[in-house]
């Protein structure tokens, strides 16, 4: 058994690895660039190794600083993680030569596999169907356009060395395929260093099943059954789930056995997965799914095959690296309930998804109620050099809906701050009435955008919510003698209502200041002189609207001018009937050890006087009130 192991990768998949490597005994070496210094998978591993600058060109996939660090610290066995130098079979070979124990498929098999139109070659020669298309060497435009009009529109362009969504356009008629080849190929050129491509009929309502399978070096391969990981965005696998909705045993039980067939026509050892893209648009079939390609190597996914076969896929990994047997024979493996997972990202849904990168200055993920994989605690930074996922949460349960549901609901209590994440987003998706139906395709997301992407202002009761609990907690941090009456203790108090404005993420909300302590279950947390309130798997942080020591128009909305915290009436510079002009000073008052100025929202007339001058103010209230009007 392999007594040590250096992990080349970073983030959750480093401190997934590290998990299962623990219980099994296995001393760990983590490796860190300069962005990952005081990562969690630096202080959970029980040594770390420095190996280089923040890009990753520099760090996680500089093979000779990789090296270096394992045989410093007499690593045994490399394991690449995914992504990376996870499907590079320079890199496995280099380990190899280095003396150290490759956790992964032998590099021949990596070959094999990593250009598509190859594969795809491969495939048909051992009796695999694959899509329909062009995997030809001719790379003219006017022999792709030809081979294009050939297999009828929609085509979809490849990137021959292409993954991740990179490298791909749909092509809906001939007089756009000349500009979409362009585009796909200068960025399979930027992205690979490979601008060739392949061509494939576009399956309009496509389903993308793919099947996990192991093999040993015993020339044992089983599979684990299948996944389904349709939903989608831009070609980037979000909401992933096994078994896959809607498959038939008599099904299952062909596109298993064929994935086992294309794992054994490249000798496979080692976890692998072999993907088929089904057409949606009628029942699963044999006759209507096709081979894609093969990720040799673990996937971001494997968590819901762990959770329906009570299998650990790290394990067998290691235990096969060290030269072992499967653990288990095909006819041990059997499907339990239903598990689905969904991908955790630092992105901004309401604004096109773009990345939101910087502190997790708040972070909270359910605790104990589904699994969690993640890389990152409070505290820690979301950096721009790798990818944005915070983490994965996987329920299972008894069924698919139960699963959902489940996951629905964890990922609904979700509290990132002021990092922007798609915790809102996922959980839409999965409440969704075609989803719990299982009616995916990778469409989905596309096709239903406007009602999954939450808004990007906050609620009107999370502006309540927040109004009374900055009022109250402006209140209770001035300390006053007089606090006995303060508004959370008289709530049955009659009292007029004032209008106030809130900021949040430099958006100005106006608001009525509630009579009473609005009933609700979020989650409120304060937070630098502000409130963060929670719900849904969104968070919205709030301050007053106010600048230094004054309180002015950003205020108060209605003409109101209100206390909004315990504290001492030092002077009134206005009387009823005065002209005001917008910004004067109307009062002055002292609270929380600090002089605010309250000044005139617009310009008006004052109408009503109530504050006096060396009086104590006990509560938020009304001290005087302006009636717009037209400048002197």
């Amino acid at each position: 058994m392999i007594g040590s192991l250096l992990i080349a990768n970073r983030g959750e998949i480093a401190c997934r690895i590290i998990r299962t490597a623990r219980r099994m005994g296995i001393r760990t070496i983590a490796v860190y660039s300069d962005a990952d210094a005081d990562a969690l998978h630096v202080r959970q591993a029980d040594e770390a190794v420095h190996i280089g600058p923040s890009p990753a060109r520099e760090s996680y996939l500089a093979t000779d600083k990789i090296i270096a660090a394992a045989q410093s610290r007499g690593a045994e066995a490399i394991h690449p993680g995914y992504g990376f130098r996870s499907e590079s079979a320079e890199f496995a070979e280099a380990v190899i030569a280095a003396g150290l124990i490759w956790v992964g498929p032998k590099p021949a098999s990596i070959r094999a596999m990593g250009p598509k139109d190859a594969a795809k070659k491969l495939m048909m020669a051992a009796g695999v169907p694959v899509t329909p298309g062009y995997l030809g060497g001719d790379q003219s435009l006017e022999r792709l356009q030809r081979e294009a009009d050939a297999i009828t529109y929609p085509v979809l362009i490849k990137a021959v060395a292409g993954g991740g969504g990179k490298g791909m356009r749909v092509v809906a008629a001939a007089p756009e395929f000349a500009d979409a080849l362009a585009s796909c190929r200068r960025e399979a050129l930027a992205s690979f260093a490979d601008d060739r491509v392949l061509l494939e009929k576009y399956i309009e309502r496509p389903r993308h099943i793919e099947v996990q399978v192991f093999g040993d070096s015993f020339g044992n391969l089983v599979h684990l059954f299948e996944r389904d990981c349709s939903l989608q965005r831009r070609h980037q696998k979000i909401i992933e789930e096994a078994p896959a909705p809607g498959m038939d045993e008599k099904t299952r039980a062909w596109l298993c056995v064929t994935a086992v067939k294309a794992a054994r026509a490249v000798d496979y050892v080692g976890a692998g997965t072999i993907e088929f893209i089904a057409d949606a648009s009628k029942a699963l079939r044999s006759d209507r799914i096709w081979f894609m390609e093969m990720n040799t190597r673990l996937q971001v996914e494997h968590p819901v095959t762990e959770a329906i076969t009570g299998q650990d896929l790290v394990e067998w990994q290691l235990l096969v690296a060290s030269g072992e047997k499967l653990p288990k024979s095909q006819d041990q493996l059997r499907i339990s309930g239903a598990a689905i997972e969904a991908r955790l990202y630092a992105e901004d849904p309401s604004h096109g998804f773009l990345p939101s990168i910087g502190a997790l200055t708040h972070f909270k993920l359910p605790d104990g109620e589904v699994r969690i994989d993640t890389g990152v605690e409070q505290g820690s930074e979301i950096s721009q050099f790798y990818d944005p996922m915070i983490a994965k949460l996987s329920a299972w349960d008894a069924t698919r809906r139960g699963a959902a549901a489940r996951l629905r609901e964890a990922v609904r209590k979700v509290e990132i701050w002021p990092v922007k994440s798609n915790a809102a987003f996922l959980a839409s998706a999965l409440a969704h009435p075609e989803f719990v139906a299982g009616n995916v395709d990778t469409g989905f997301i596309a096709r239903y955008a406007e009602s999954l992407i939450p808004a990007a202002a906050p609620p009107d009761e999370f502006l309540r919510i927040a109004t009374w609990h900055l009022a109250e907690k402006l209140a209770r941090s001035a300390g006053s003698a007089v606090w006995g009456s303060a508004i959370g203790f008289r709530l049955n108090r009659a009292r007029e209502i004032a209008t106030v404005k809130l900021m949040n993420d430099g958006h100005t909300y106006e608001t009525k200041l509630p009579a009473k302590a609005p009933q609700h279950r979020y989650s409120v947390s304060d937070h630098d002189g502000g409130v963060l309130i929670s719900a849904e798997g969104q968070s919205f942080y709030f301050t007053l609207a106010r600048a230094g020591g004054n309180l002015d128009g950003g205020n108060i909305s209605d003409g109101s001018i209100l206390s909004l915290m315990p504290g001492n009436i030092v002077a009134v510079e206005a009387a009823k009937g005065d002209h005001v002009a917008k910004g004067q000073r109307l009062v002055v008052m002292s609270a929380m050890k600090m002089e605010l100025a309250l000044n005139a929202p617009f310009d008006g007339v004052v109408t009503d006087v109530r504050a006096v001058a060396g009086s104590n103010v006990s509560e938020v209230m009304i001290l005087l009130r302006v009636e717009k009007s037209e400048a002197r």
